[in-house]
């Protein structure tokens, strides 16, 4: 039997012809400067950060349109963001044209959303969006200091969490609109004069700030390892992800805070 390392490369299993290479051609390939992440079609920190400016300005295009000209798309974005964030989620390989299909449905979901709390409470989405904002800034520098990490333990817990809201969300969606309960569902049961729904939103977003650095610290493995540069749509998004839940925590935070 064969040695697998040898028979199942192309050059040494004689499907693939040997070329010898000159000294000259040898010398020239030397003085050529190194290779970088980019030549090599490996993931780089530039990739990811364009790739997810470029889905965040489709969110935001779809978003508006949808806020200013078809509100009611917001319920066509909701089921197709659910699906193929879903698809995305559990696919092996990247999928670009599903993950920027993801960024349209998520966006018209978060137009005719961010249309009715605007509506309700004047200056809410501006400041839902500095808020996003300055977690994502502060978790970004605390992870490139070095002083926080995620740690395997408390990553397990936070991902039992964030499977146990997204149950608790679903449910209460359900429960919503057929009109089982009303308002926010299960977030309007108020405790010792609290609505659940603040402590609930609040705990999200600790979930949300914590999903960064697992995000951070996902996209600096696939950078050192080298993965290939088609991954860095897989990190797009994921950031993507994580900043649209963390949008939306910080719009239902605010709006118990104005009521």
């Amino acid at each position: 039997m064969s040695n697998p390392v040898f028979s199942r490369n192309q050059v040494f299993a004689g499907t693939r012809p040997y070329t010898e290479i000159s000294a000259t051609t040898l010398e020239q390939a030397y003085q050529q400067p190194a290779a970088t992440p980019y030549d090599t079609g490996r993931m780089t920190y530039d990739d990811v950060i364009v790739k997810t400016a470029g889905m965040l300005a489709i969110v935001v295009v779809a978003g508006v349109a949808t806020w200013m000209f078809a509100p009611p798309l917001m319920f066509v974005g909701v089921l197709g963001g659910l699906v193929l964030g879903l698809i995305c989620s559990f696919k092996r390989e990247p999928n670009r044209a599903l993950i920027l299909g993801y960024a349209v449905f998520q966006g018209m979901a978060l137009g005719g959303i961010s249309g009715f709390f605007e509506a309700a409470y004047s200056g809410i989405i501006l400041q839902a969006v500095l808020a996003t904002l300055a977690v994502f800034t502060a978790v970004l520098l605390l992870f490139r200091s070095g002083k926080v990490r995620a740690t395997p333990k408390l990553t397990r817990f936070v991902l039992v969490a964030m499977l146990g809201y997204v149950i608790f969300s679903i449910v209460n969606l359900v429960l919503v609109w057929t009109h089982v309960l009303p308002d926010f569902g299960i977030r309007s049961v108020t405790v010792a004069g609290i609505p659940l729904g603040l402590l609930i939103s609040a705990f999200a977003i600790l979930l949300g700030a914590y999903s960064f650095l697992i995000d951070f610290e996902f996209i600096k493995t696939g950078v050192e390892s080298g993965a290939p540069g088609r991954y860095a749509w897989t990190a797009a998004f994921g950031l993507t992800v994580t900043l649209i839940w963390l949008y939306l925590e910080f719009l239902r935070l605010l709006s118990y805070l104005r009521n």
